[in-house]
Parts: structure tokens; sequence; C-alpha cells
């Protein structure tokens, strides 16, 4: 007989014997015991690439007087600090736009009544960034002006200082996308009260806003 189909024969039979008792054992093992392992996994939301964000400057700015074109008032001019909108989103959504809004408290002094935050107006401007997609706000005269446009007395009149919200920048999106950027704005500000106002250190606080729309 060659030897080698003999080797080959022996080791399958072997091997054959090996798999029944294999299956004779399984057939007859008793269960000793069983436990649990708990399988647990966090998997947080992923972070949006990029943001649409709004800083400022500085925290505060000052008025001084200068010279009123009306004997019977009295104008305190300054600039509002530099505000920067960065729009660095990889994708953003084709329906929405922004826009930065401010309002301002009144002013008010140790001892003395206040001064109303209509009497505070501002001509917005856009310092630096692309002019097609963003637009500075309209010019807000105080309530002691005559309106510079709109219709005096009405809703559309542009002379009732800061006391709403009113527009320092937006983008429109009129393309439907919004490109990502980044924008300066400011606003020339000025504080106009009646020559008998009451001396004081007054202090009031405008509250700049960045918000996103749905078109």
């Amino acid at each position: 007989m060659n030897k080698r189909g003999l080797i080959a024969r022996t080791a399958a039979g072997a091997l054959g014997g090996m798999l029944l008792i294999g299956v004779a054992g399984a057939a007859i093992a008793d269960e000793l015991g069983s436990d649990e392992v708990d399988v647990n996994v966090n998997i947080e939301a992923l972070e949006p690439v990029g943001a649409l964000t709004m800083s400022v400057a500085q925290g505060s700015t000052s008025l001084t007087e200068v010279a009123s074109t009306d004997p019977t008032l009295r104008q305190f001019d300054g600039t509002l600090p530099t505000v920067t909108i960065t729009d660095d989103r990889e994708e953003t959504p084709a329906d929405q736009y922004w826009y930065v809004t401010g309002q301002s408290s009144s002013f008010t002094a140790a001892g003395v009544p206040d001064i109303g935050a209509g009497n505070i107006g501002w001509v917005p401007a856009l310092l630096s960034g692309d002019d097609e997609q963003v637009l500075p706000g309209d010019e807000i005269v105080t309530v002691l002006d005559d309106p510079t446009f709109g219709t005096p007395g009405t809703p559309s009149a542009n002379n009732v200082g800061l006391v709403g919200e009113e527009l320092l920048a937006f983008a429109p999106n009129l393309t439907g996308e919004l490109a990502p950027g980044e924008w300066t704005a400011n606003a020339q500000l000025f504080l106009k009260t009646p020559v008998t106002v009451a001396p004081g250190n007054y202090s009031a606080t405008i509250t700049l806003t960045l918000w996103e729309d749905a078109i």
C-alpha cells in the first residue's frame, strides 16, 4: 500500500473521530452559569463646520459735545466701536439671511431725569467686506429732528431714535445663497438734548444683536 495514502486516510479518520466526540460532548453539556455585558457608546452630535458670529472691538465709547445747528438743542457726537461679522460656514442655508440690530437704553445719571433713547440716533456704515452681499442700515435721527425720510408722524418716518431695534447691517440674500466672508461696520452716533438738560455724567447701553432668519 502506498504509504502516503495510508497516512492521509489515518489522519482523516482521526479528525472524524475528534469531530464526533465534539458533537457528542456538545449534546450532553450542562450550563454552569451565565452573565451579561452591557455595551455603551456615546455618539455626540457633529459640530457644524464654521459658524456665523459677531464681535465688537470694544465695550464702550464716549460722546463729545459739538456745535449745534439748532440754538435750542445741544448735540454730542461719537462713534460706535467696530462690529465684525464673520461667516465661515462651509454650507449656508439657501433660504436664510442675517442682520445686526442696535437698541439703546435711556441715558441715566445720579439725581437727574433720564434722557430717553429717542434722543440718540446713528448713521450706519459698512467699513469692509463685499458690499454686494451686505448693506448698511438706514440713518435713524432723533425724536427732536425732522425725519430725513418717510412721512412725518407715520411709522415710515425715521425720527424715532434708537428706542427699538434698528438695522446696523444686513445680508438680504438676494441671490439665494449667502457667501462666506467677513464684514466690519460701525455707526456715527449723535445725542441731542434741549439746552435746558440737567448736567451730569450720563451713561446708556446700546445692545447689538446678530439675527438669522428665513426668507
